[in-house]
């Protein structure tokens, strides 16, 4: 175990940036384990040339406070503003995360030629020379692009040119490789991450530069460095998808200026990334047949009513303990779920092998999820496909009870325009209005779901 050393140094956690004397197993502030790291005691910054970046307007009613439109700035991709919330925001922090070569440097770099058409901006690249940028510029056709590039990692010199440039947007890629020259640790560490991007948010509120930061993720799949590093940005922004397929989620994980849980979608083409202007399309299987096991799901992301085709695969267990395994779904939730099936509709699963999986590797967190799972169980039990055109969606509770779904009407009109004729609904979604081309077959329970599903 490591020692503290009285005066020369401290323990910083590397989850939510608490600070300890002396080592400890257990972070005393969140309670994850093994996440302290030594680090030398630094001298603070906090009366030095940035203190006045950010001057206080004095104490104000909120009654005298006048409210503002809030100005956007388009990046040339529907799906990326939609994430955002309608476009970049004069003075917002963005930090945007994601596997690594899944296309945060291209979306960004595609976004900076689309705003450097009519406004000044600036890219930051701190992984990468110059040349290397404008290499990867040249291969997404944005050879002409008229973007300056600052190849630095330097805090005290990349400031500077912010302010006296004043672009309308800047990118730093990324803030793991900046460090401050008023720390002594190596950048990436806790101390430098926080620090660099403190002074980068205080940069952008005094300004009104837009600042987008990418951050590296862990093995975990979370942003590397500490927590507080979410907080003090104004909105968080998460790369989704494997990057051996051809498809890109970007998910708003936070958003002070838009929907939380927003979902944008692209393809990855040989000319950069391009927004998807079908997604339901990615996730439905395209068959001459149907097939056992298969049920179309109706999930909300964000503000997007959105398609997905839910896979199930019952088989014999040939071991005593059979497995229970979802992909894009919640585990825990499909237990719940099969014992439920078991006590209300009389399907017992106890000897046999679960597999559940959404289709296009999108992940389900919404309890909506629940009927079309259930059918897809049901329909992989008795291989008996569910009849084409059926789309459902609703929570079950462990009463067996068919619970509502927030936005209802907008999932409804989202199966009428890609062509499904009937929808298995909750009863408390019912429509109130016939919806054209669409049959509503509303239900409580589930044995009427199950008895509703396949009748003709």
């Amino acid at each position: 175990m490591a020692k503290a050393r009285s005066g020369r140094s401290h323990y910083v956690c590397s989850a939510c940036g608490g600070v300890s004397p002396k080592w400890l197993g257990q972070c005393p502030h969140c309670r994850d384990w093994n996440t302290l790291e030594e680090a030398a005691n630094e001298v603070s910054s906090g009366g030095g040339r940035f203190a006045s970046l950010a001057p206080s307007l004095g104490v104000v009613d909120i009654v005298d406070v006048q409210p503002e439109a809030i100005a956007r700035i388009p990046t040339g991709s529907e799906e990326f503003d939609r994430v955002l919330g309608g476009g970049m925001v004069e003075g917002s922090v963005v930090l945007i995360g994601g596997d690594p070569g899944i296309g945060k440097s291209t979306l960004l770099l595609q976004a900076l030629a689309h705003v450097a058409a009519g406004h000044p901006v600036l890219y930051v690249t701190g992984e990468e020379s110059a040349a290397q940028v404008a290499l990867r510029a040249s291969r997404l056709g944005l050879q002409d692009a008229r973007v300056p590039l600052l190849a630095e990692t330097e805090l005290e010199k990349i400031i500077p040119e912010i302010i006296s440039r004043r672009p309308r947007v800047a990118v730093i890629d990324s803030i793991q490789t900046m460090y401050s020259g008023a720390l002594q640790s190596a950048p990436g560490s806790v101390a430098q991450v926080r620090d660099c991007a403190a002074h980068l948010t205080r940069v952008s509120k005094q300004t009104g530069v837009a600042i987008v930061m990418i951050g590296h993720v862990t093995k975990e799949g979370t942003l590397a460095g500490p927590r507080v590093l979410e907080h003090i940005v104004d909105t968080v922004l998460y790369f989704e998808g494997d990057t051996f397929s051809s498809h890109r989620l970007v998910r708003a994980f936070k958003n002070r200026f838009g929907a939380v849980n927003e979902l944008g979608v692209f393809a990855m083409t040989d000319r950069g990334l391009r927004g998807v202007s079908n997604p339901s399309a990615l996730f439905l299987s395209r068959r001459d047949r149907e097939v056992a096991g298969s049920c179309v799901l109706v999930t909300q992301e964000g503000t997007r009513p959105l398609l997905v085709e839910v896979q199930a695969l019952v088989d014999n267990a040939h071991v005593p303990n059979p497995r229970r395994l979802s992909v894009g779904l919640e585990q825990n939730r499909l237990a719940m779920l099969l014992a439920v099936l078991n006590r209300h509709a009389g399907i017992a699963c106890y000897d046999q092998d679960v597999f559940i999986n959404a289709v296009g590797g999108v992940r389900i967190a919404e309890p909506a999820a629940d009927l079309a799972v259930m059918l897809a169980i049901v329909s992989s039990i008795r291989d008996r496909p569910l009849p084409r055109g059926l789309a459902a969606f609703g929570e079950i509770g462990l009463a067996g009870e068919i619970r509502p779904a927030p936005r209802g009407q907008e999932r409804l009109r989202e199966m009428a325009k890609l062509g499904f004729s009937r929808a298995l609904i909750p009863r408390a979604n019912a429509p109130k209005r016939p919806i054209e081309g669409l049959e509503a077959i509303a239900v409580e329970h589930l044995d009427e779901a199950l008895a509703s599903a396949w009748s003709d």
